[in-house]
């Protein structure tokens, strides 16, 4: 079942919109700094017999509503933390670089990667680990070859990864695979 099936169910039930809901908490206390997702479920369940699975799409409707967001930028930084951040440098020449493609360039950062998008399309995703930054690149009926690798079971949202061992492995032949993306897109 997808959350908004878990949303659309819970609606139908109580007859209360997730926001309503939310409200609703709010005025219980159960919005407050420090309170368990726990006494959340417990008060969802007394109050609408809600079970623990349609409770738990409240608690995280409540949460995202909430809790405060990272911004773009410290979510970047979180992909970069401790002996990653060796490659920092890497994505920052990476990321100005793709920037130059044109206006309509932005990036969203997941958990996993960073995802280079052209006007909110992905043509690019950068993922760090500690020994190399991995570039996952859309590229269609691109042939594979030593350094331009097939993504295989890598990622299946691109077609093909360059992985960089060293900052020189950053060059006109990995941008002009990044352009060429960006440009199909």
């Amino acid at each position: 079942m997808t959350m908004q099936a878990y949303l659309d169910t819970i609606t139908t039930n109580t007859g209360k919109t997730p926001e309503e809901i939310t409200e609703l908490a709010g005025a219980e206390g159960l919005l407050e700094p420090g309170v368990k997702p726990q006494a959340i479920i417990t008060w969802l369940k007394d109050e609408f017999g809600l079970g623990r699975g349609h409770a738990m799409a409240i608690v995280s409707v409540i949460r995202r509503q909430t809790e405060p967001q990272a911004s773009t930028a410290e979510k970047v930084d979180r992909h970069f933390a401790g002996r990653k951040a060796v490659w920092r440098s890497v994505y920052d020449n990476l990321a100005s670089t793709v920037a130059g493609f044109g206006p309509d360039i932005d990036v969203d950062a997941g958990k996993s990667y960073l995802s280079l998008r052209r006007a909110g399309k992905k043509f690019a995703i950068v993922q760090v680990t500690t020994d190399r930054v991995d570039v996952g690149i859309k590229l269609g009926d691109e042939p594979a070859d030593d350094r331009l690798e097939a993504a295989g079971n890598w990622n299946a949202m691109v077609t093909h990864r360059v992985r960089l061992h060293d900052p020189s492995d950053l060059n006109p032949e990995l941008i002009a695979w990044l352009k060429r993306a960006y440009a199909s897109r």
